[in-house]
């Protein structure tokens, strides 16, 4: 998948089918948006995901959305800055000097409630109108809806601040996740012979509230089925910097330096203070592991992932 992160670069040989938005997340809605696209691209169209990118925190990274769109096989990611030129654009000269001369829109999609130019003031009337004048042609969507309510980055936002993870996951029609590097931690783990792996979530990535969590991590082509922390550890003194720490099922490898994706599933409870690294360990073993396995049980993932 070719990406284009300056608008000055942009430019496609066509025609395109392209959808565009934030696709922060890109949840079930989303999906819906980009698989229309991949539709039409079957009829020769060239496939466009254009986002427009602010400095908002994201349920998803770039590195992770490219990784999505990628493997959903779209051809083209365009990520358009929301710098002062682009905002002030009117929605006429986005149409003439993006949509048609960048990227020879031929068929866009979006959903009923885009805008997009200066102050927004370009809606779906008004994309229609002009596609009849340019000779693109356009199709709205209706939302992806969860029972009455749409499905939006800012629902899934709701309920990840919640802790909700069943119901995120549920949203985004795949298991909420964080990836990253396995860093040395204090080797506490060890020393009550709970060996971790330790990661730092990317700058700019949402994470669900302090606490425990069930868990599956992806190293290369393996997976393990475990118990993840997210916070600050209050019982052996807290790091200045938010961690992902993980209690993996029967996992006796040195992972330091690897790319791990640890993958959430299940709340297990907030993080709190103990008494003692006993009292932790106690808690560990015998509630928060028990707990994760039962989950995991119960939803078929001890037979559907391996342990190594």
């Amino acid at each position: 998948m070719k990406c284009v992160r300056e608008k000055e670069k942009l430019m496609l040989q066509g025609p395109s089918a392209v959808t565009l938005g934030k696709f922060n997340g890109l949840h079930r809605g989303h999906q819906k948006l980009i698989n229309r696209i991949l539709e039409i691209g079957k009829q020769g169209y060239e496939t466009v995901v254009c986002a427009f990118e602010t400095p908002a925190r994201k349920l998803l990274t770039g590195a992770e959305r490219y990784e999505i769109l990628e493997k959903m096989g779209v051809g083209v990611l365009a990520e358009l800055q929301m710098d002062t030129r682009l905002m002030h654009m009117s929605p006429g000269d986005f149409i003439e000097q993006i949509l048609v001369k960048r990227m020879h829109a031929g068929w866009v999609v979006v959903g009923p409630d885009f805008r997009f130019g200066y102050q927004r003031k370009g809606d779906t009337a008004y994309l229609k109108e002009m596609g009849k004048s340019y000779g693109f042609q356009v199709e709205i969507l209706e939302k992806e809806k969860d029972g009455n309510r749409p499905i939006s980055s800012t629902y899934i936002r709701e309920q990840l601040n919640e802790g909700h993870i069943e119901k995120v996951n549920s949203l985004l029609g795949y298991p909420f996740s964080t990836t990253g590097e396995i860093i040395h931690g204090r080797g506490l783990g060890h020393t009550i012979g709970i060996p971790t792996t330790n990661l730092i979530p990317p700058k700019g990535k949402l994470m669900p509230p302090n606490g425990v969590y069930a868990t599956r991590s992806r190293f290369f082509h393996r997976e393990y089925l475990g118990i993840t922390n997210v916070g600050y550890k209050p019982t052996v003194g807290g790091e200045d910097f938010l961690g992902v720490e993980t209690y993996l099922f029967d996992c006796h490898e040195n992972l330091y330096g690897v790319e791990s994706t640890v993958a959430f599933y299940h709340f297990l409870r907030y993080e709190r203070k103990f008494d003692s690294l006993n009292q932790l360990k106690e808690q560990l073993l015998r509630t928060d592991v028990s707990q994760a396995e039962e989950f995991f049980a119960e939803h078929s993932f001890m037979k559907t992932y391996s342990k190594g």
